[in-house]
């Protein structure tokens, strides 16, 4: 995803310069070229070398190196990439770029450079929240740089808070995102995701196998785009996308009525839950005991909502678009699901084929839209997927005016 990107990664004196290693590595895995700049602080941290032999790359230490080929370092990196990240960044680094120090090859290039700077804060809680450092990094959002917030955890000192950098998937996700055209800004898109659960008793409970992967990657692709994302996800185990609103339910009544509290302000709602279809019709306080002289046990079941056709029903500006995971009939399945719950496309897919089914990383899929148009996709990653729904919803937009 980071193909022919050039990332200057700029590593400075903290305990946490040894998760910059695995960082390079996670970048180059995304096809980024990446080129270090450590300060004479990292150095004694972590050696020179271990980023060299991760990135491929010559480790740039030095201010005043002996200029070869008329290549005056620090303008030529400047030049060369396109984005800078400093990971970790420590207070003096941040304050030093926030007041126009330039006093060492880092903070030299991001003097020089005029592409986007990123900082992934790395430092002592009490640090962290000093008000000179607050007001350093204050400023430095003022004047457009940006920052991956740190995470709260147990730090090297041995406190507990806020200051430990951000993890590096996490700051590799980010990064992506960043070159990420923002053309769904100021467009609210609530998603569904997952299973819904219908409880039979304290310990048993009825759902599908949905593992939510669908929808948690069409809510990345539209935070990255831009959108406003309110994701309403039924139970996973998937770490939820950064920049989204998270609201998690249970139970299928409880994901409508967490879609009818943001249905009236949305622009677009993508339904790709797999919503329970029946509940049992009792609900027993009590576990359910086995009885030793009985062979069958029978529970009774009634309809749940239909999320999908509620909403299409009343839907007025907004673009609807569903998902139908099918065995048999797919293409007749899905057609009929599309007019009877009044969606703008359906995705739908045939869950028996090998790569296309719940709980694994790809899908193949058909989309159908409202105007009898039928496309068929190759087996692709669940990631690439999301961006050729919303790239289609981007169009339903635009065209909306």
């Amino acid at each position: 995803m980071l193909k022919d990107k050039t990332i200057i990664l700029g590593v400075t004196g903290g305990i946490a310069a040894y998760k910059a290693a695995d960082l390079v590595s996670r970048l180059k895995k995304q096809n980024a070229n990446v080129e270090v700049i450590m300060t004479e602080g990292a150095a004694e941290f972590v050696t020179p070398l271990t980023f060299q032999t991760m990135s491929g790359n010559i480790v740039h230490t030095k201010m005043f190196n002996e200029i070869i080929d008329y290549d005056v370092e620090h303008i030529s990196l400047a030049q060369k990439g396109d984005m800078i990240l400093i990971a970790p960044a420590t207070a003096n680094t941040i304050g030093k770029i926030a007041n126009g120090i330039a006093d060492n090859l880092l903070t030299t290039v991001v003097m020089a450079s005029d592409k986007k700077v990123f900082f992934a804060p790395a430092m002592n809680t009490k640090m962290y929240q000093n008000p000179i450092v607050k007001t350093n990094m204050e400023k430095l959002k003022d004047l457009g740089y940006g920052f991956i917030e740190p995470a709260i955890g147990k730090l090297a000192c041995g406190d507990f808070g806020e200051g430990k950098m951000a993890e590096p998937a996490d700051i590799v996700d980010f990064v992506i995102g960043s070159f990420v055209e923002k053309d769904l800004r100021d467009k609210t898109i609530v998603i569904t995701a997952g299973p819904t659960i219908e409880p039979l008793d304290p310990v048993r409970f009825m759902t599908n196998h949905s593992s939510g992967k669908m929808g948690y990657s069409i809510a990345k692709n539209a935070a990255d785009r831009g959108a406003n994302v309110i994701l309403i996800t039924g139970p996973t185990s998937i770490e939820p996308p950064r920049n989204v609103e998270l609201i998690r339910v249970n139970t299928t009544e409880e994901m409508l009525n967490a879609v009818g509290k943001h249905f009236d302000d949305c622009d677009v709602l993508i339904k790709s839950a797999a919503p329970v279809d029946y509940k049992p019709k009792d609900f027993s306080q009590s576990k359910i005991k086995k009885k030793q002289n009985e062979d069958k046990f029978s529970i009774e079941y009634v309809k749940n909502p239909d999320i999908a056709a509620h909403f299409g029903k009343i839907k007025e500006n907004q673009i609807m678009i569903g998902f139908a995971a099918e065995t048999d009939n797919l293409y007749e399945y899905a057609a009929e699901k599309l007019k009877q719950k009044n969606l703008d496309f359906i995705v739908a897919n045939d869950v028996s084929k090998e790569g296309a089914g719940f709980n694994v990383d790809t899908n193949i899929i058909t989309i159908i839209d409202n105007n009898g148009g039928i496309t068929n996709y190759p087996k692709m990653e669940k990631t690439q997927v999301a961006k050729v729904i919303l790239d289609r919803v981007k169009y339903l937009l635009d065209d909306k005016g």
